[in-house]
């Protein structure tokens, strides 16, 4: 059972690790756990995926994603009471193996978001 754990403790220091070495370039990035629906929409076929915000700003969001993203992609977030529900835009990428720390910046200005300027 001890083996079983390490394996997903260390995938955990992987992601948050990545996570945190892009957010440095985020001077303002405020550590913070929100759970989201991250969604991608290319043409007809949307990706999804459940991930968690680990960082944020006034104006952006710091994530680990498996989706296939990339620098300008449109995203929509969402968490599971609808209270964040926006569109943000990729602005920085960071990729580590199979997941990719991603920042996305609001597209529009969030009324109800966490962290104020």
């Amino acid at each position: 059972m001890r083996s079983a754990s390490k394996p997903a403790t260390a995938f955990t220091a992987l992601r948050e690790g990545s996570t945190t070495k892009l957010a440095k370039f985020f001077p303002n990035a405020t550590p913070i756990h929100l759970p989201v629906r991250l969604t991608r929409a290319i043409g007809a076929a949307p990706f999804s995926e459940s991930t968690v915000i680990e960082f944020g700003t006034p104006h952006e969001v710091l994530f680990a994603s498996t989706l296939p993203l990339e620098f300008a992609d449109k995203l929509r977030l969402q968490n599971s009471d609808g209270s964040l529900d926006i569109e943000a835009c990729v602005v920085a990428l960071q990729y580590n193996g199979g997941r990719t720390a991603v920042a996305a910046r609001f597209t529009r200005e969030v009324s109800n978001w966490i962290i104020k300027s």
